[in-house]
């Protein structure tokens, strides 16, 4: 009889919370994805290509981990505490049965390990399979290819989660049930109303809201202007401010409420009351709210920067060239490594191999006079001032030794990248800028200069500057980043290098090589064959491994931490309204003696739900857009910045979506709503 009510009431427990049950199974989900992160096909690449920032991520799982489980026991305290005061009248009605206060105690425990175990046993089946549907599209979508596609099940993840998981449940358990098993039987069978709380005059929350959102407007322009990142005591300001409004604004919220109690038109149905309702309930609670606000704000914040940060490394680099040989003492020149790959045979997956001509000007030792460009400086001061202006007028002051590029070595790259090649004359030359070093509008400014051919000095020759800035990588990896180069005719490269350059031989993989595999797999197949070589090389993996730990860090960590955060805040949020409306429910059955019908109580309770949500949620919304555009300007380079408005979309779009999940919330707390207020007018039918 015993354990078939412990069977009873589990059911009807994970019955009446769903709520609860559903925000359970999004942990363990959580918990899992993050824990086997590890054994994922991406993480596993990029542990060849990235081994030490990955192995750095990798040390911050546990600390992610421990955090959402500290987090998360708030979560589980709070919902099961409203799960036990709303059967505070049952477990009063079992003592006077009888039951002893041990026996009570040994069968709340065994309904939460039996809801805690059927949550594991639901949970991590839906956790492997949604962390194996990740690893499959992070792969697909980086070029792994299902092929290469690896099983990624973690017996280490699934041991942690169901520890870490049943940790929090049975220390929350042990303090909430123990102080209801303890309590008296009549305090157990009488209702305990929240108790008045003293109210102040109307305009002393008024000051407050205004205080609060003038504290919230200096936090966002601290944070857009970019002077809360310039050290530790301006961050702390910025943060300060913006606990201080958000928590003052939701204190004096009370007063706004009041205006809309008396602004309403007083003809409609339980107007009045609905507000009511909804002001006691705020000034109750105006810290938890603030509080889940933020919790919703921090949620928006990571997830929409975070999606716009990976977006921008994922589409940052242009891939052209699959390989870049580099001549070393063994391999003097180009013809060198080409024998090698010959030798080989390895030349024949190639469709292209070509040189890539660097030097410097070795006609004159005068490296500060060797290149004056005046008129290039001139005609930059004579632009109306600028940020991007400036930046060039303080850095091409210091070209006065540049770089110089082969023009037909930079012409193959050109026609690698499907673009159009340059044609210099004798007393021309184009100049190349690595993308690391300018930006779009740096470029644009140059370009116009360019534009009139000024006419430059090298080496005491006049030299005309002509074309736009040229850009395109000139090897696949980070081997040569030049912030300023020429690129010459060859005759007149070769005049001025003196014929003592540098040479690096550029490879692009045949297409029929990645025919049956991915490219990713490919590469990985040519490399374990060069290592056999004694060539010294780099890849396009070594490129796109520093993109993907990009995407991972800003990806998958920042949604991780949104979801936590909004798991946690909405539940918070739901749980508290769904134990306000019961200790209101003396209210409800005035309400159904007077003749309230079902229907007017729900769409009453449902009126108070939207405004309950709505007004962290607006608040949440509207400072995300602030947070979001404070974020990409800390964490952004400048080079960055530039997509800073496509970014910015990118996220708006992302916290439309995380709206839709809020909406989701919002309906099933109505749900248990009217399940609720359906609970107390079935009796006053029956009599």
């Amino acid at each position: 009889m015993f354990f078939k009510l412990i069977s009873r009431n589990s059911r009807r427990n994970r019955k009446e919370n769903g709520l609860l049950f559903s925000s359970l199974l999004v942990s363990i989900i959580a918990f899992y994805i993050i824990l086997a992160l590890p054994r994922q096909d991406v993480m596993v690449f990029l542990q060849e290509m990235e081994s030490v920032a990955v192995s750095k991520l990798m040390t911050l799982i546990p600390v992610f981990y421990g955090m959402a489980l500290f987090i998360l026991f708030f979560l589980i305290y709070y919902a099961s505490k409203f799960q036990l005061e709303r059967r505070r009248h049952e477990f009063g009605v079992y003592l006077m049965m009888g039951m002893r206060r041990v026996k009570l105690f040994a069968m709340l425990l065994a309904e939460d390990f039996r809801n805690s175990i059927l949550s594991l046993a639901v949970g991590l089946p839906i956790a492997v399979l949604l962390s194996e549907l990740v690893s499959l599209v992070t792969a697909r979508l980086v070029g792994i290819g299902i092929v290469g596609h690896q099983v990624s099940f973690s017996l280490h993840a699934v041991w942690w989660t169901a520890m870490g998981f049943l940790l929090i449940k049975l220390t929350a358990f042990l303090l909430l049930s123990g102080r209801i098993s303890r309590q008296e039987i009549g305090s157990l069978l009488t209702e305990t109303p929240d108790g008045v709380k003293r109210q102040l005059p109307p305009l002393c929350y008024a000051i407050s809201s205004l205080i609060g959102i003038l504290c919230l407007a200096a936090a966002y322009a601290m944070a857009i202007k970019g002077s809360a990142w310039q050290g530790i005591r301006n961050m702390g300001l910025t943060v300060l401010l913006g606990l201080l409004g958000t928590f003052s604004f939701f204190w004096g919220l009370r007063f706004l409420m009041g205006l809309a109690v008396r602004s309403g038109r007083s003809d409609r149905r339980l107007h009045v009351f609905n507000f009511r309702q909804i002001q006691e309930t705020v000034i109750h609670r105006s810290g938890a709210l603030a509080v889940c606000s933020l919790l919703i704000l921090s949620a928006l914040c990571c997830f929409g920067a975070g999606v716009a940060i990976s977006r921008f490394y994922g589409e940052s680099e242009q891939h052209v060239l699959d390989y870049t040989f580099q001549t070393t003492e063994n391999m003097h020149s180009g013809a060198d490594i080409r024998q090698t790959l010959a030798e080989h045979h390895l030349d024949t997956r190639f469709s292209d191999l070509f040189e890539m001509k660097v030097g410097h000007i070795n006609t004159s030792d005068d490296t500060r006079n060797a290149f004056r460009m005046e008129p290039v400086m001139n005609a930059l001061r004579d632009m109306p001032s600028s940020a991007d202006r400036d930046v060039l007028l303080n850095n091409l002051q210091f070209t006065t030794y540049p770089y110089l590029i082969s023009l037909s070595s930079y012409n193959r790259v050109l026609t690698a990248a499907d673009m159009p090649v340059l044609e210099l004359g004798t007393d021309e030359a184009a100049v190349y800028i690595d993308s690391s070093f300018t930006t779009n509008g740096r470029t644009r400014i140059l370009n116009e200069v360019f534009r009139s051919r000024p006419e430059t000095v090298l080496d005491g020759n006049p030299l005309f500057l002509t074309g736009t800035v040229q850009t395109t990588k000139l090897v696949t990896d980070r081997t040569i980043t030049l912030s300023f180069a020429l690129i010459l005719p060859d005759d007149v490269f070769e005049r001025y290098t003196q014929g003592s350059y540098s040479v690096y031989l550029n490879g692009i993989l045949a297409q029929d090589m990645a025919r049956d595999t991915s490219l990713m797999s490919a590469i990985s197949e040519m490399n374990s064959a060069l290592d056999g070589t004694g060539l010294s090389y780099e890849s396009y993996l070594q490129n796109m491994g520093r993109q993907l730990f990009y995407m991972v860090a800003a990806s998958y960590i920042t949604i991780y931490l949104a979801i936590i955060f909004l798991l946690i805040a909405n539940t918070v949020i739901g749980v508290q309204f769904l134990m306000g409306q019961q200790k209101s429910g003396r209210r409800y059955r005035t309400l159904i003696r007077l003749g309230a019908p079902y229907r007017t109580l729900c769409r009453s309770a449902r009126k108070q739900i939207r405004w309950y949500f709505g007004i962290p949620t607006v608040v949440a919304v509207f400072s995300s857009l602030f947070g979001v555009r404070a974020l990409l300007t800390g964490f952004l380079s400048y080079n960055a910045k530039e997509d800073l408005p496509e970014m910015m979309l990118v996220s708006a779009a992302m916290i439309l979506a995380l709206c839709v999940i809020e909406y989701i919330y919002v309906a099933a707390v109505k749900h248990s709503s009217d399940r609720y207020l359906l609970s107390l007018i079935v009796p006053e039918r029956e009599e």
